[in-house]
């Protein structure tokens, strides 16, 4: 028996379908797909790099950073896990090393007190002619005003809490990027202990060790007048 000419059109236009269909969805999912994994910084842009983490009042409320410290310890960057009153004195370090060119890319990363505290660090370094290549936040507690260059400052905030979104005085130079986690269930004391926000702030680490061979944003000259009072020592300290 012969087979019915309609039904042998409509079994063809649905296998052609079914091809178009699966081919579609092959091409997605190469779309989407990560091709390869991350490539991770070299030995010699790591060897250059510290990464300073500020903790907030008492050092019993950040601890988070020492597990984003150890696990970056773990790819070999060295780190300096401190109190944030410490940061005048890391900053001093930190010139000096970079002036004896053992080190090229500074990171600094605060929670809490330690994020308020991120601006009046990046302003020393640059008045000592030392670029920042990225500064993380987590939840500055205070009205923050960044006024001097980091190539790129991330602050992230829980806009329904304490935290603060970071402004950009006239004449700042980098990319400031406020990110607003409201609603994601994280809290002031618990936003450093995050898994999700612990990978960020490592992958953007990472990402800016990878580009450390870039040219740094110019900064101020040597003794330079600071532009703006800081927010951390007019304030009074809260973690």
């Amino acid at each position: 028996m012969r087979p019915n000419g309609r039904h042998t059109a409509g079994a063809s236009q649905l296998s052609a379908f079914r091809v178009w269909a699966v081919g579609l969805l092959l091409l997605s999912a190469v779309a989407i797909s990560p091709t390869t994994a991350r490539a991770a910084p070299s030995q010699a842009q790591v060897a250059t790099t510290h990464v300073y983490l500020l903790r907030g009042v008492l050092n019993i409320f950040s601890l988070g950073l020492d597990t984003i410290g150890a696990r970056l310890q773990a790819q070999g960057i060295p780190v300096t896990v401190a109190n944030f009153v410490s940061w005048s004195s890391l900053a001093d370090e930190a010139a000096a090393a970079y002036r004896a060119g053992r080190l090229k890319t500074i990171v600094l990363v605060g929670h809490s007190s330690g994020a308020t505290a991120l601006p009046d660090m990046i302003a020393k370094l640059n008045q000592l002619g030392v670029p920042v290549k990225l500064a993380i936040g987590l939840d500055s507690v205070f009205k923050t005003k960044l006024s001097t260059g980091a190539e790129r400052y991330i602050n992230i905030f829980i806009g329904d809490g304490p935290g603060e979104p970071v402004r950009a005085a006239n004449g700042f130079r980098g990319k400031l990027d406020n990110v607003d986690v409201r609603g994601t269930g994280v809290g002031h004391i618990s936003i450093d202990k995050n898994e999700a926000i612990q990978r960020r702030v490592i992958a953007e680490i990472d990402a800016a060790i990878m580009r450390s061979r870039a040219p740094a944003l110019p900064v101020a000259e040597q003794g330079a007048p600071r532009q703006a009072r800081s927010a951390a020592a007019s304030a009074p300290a809260r973690n």
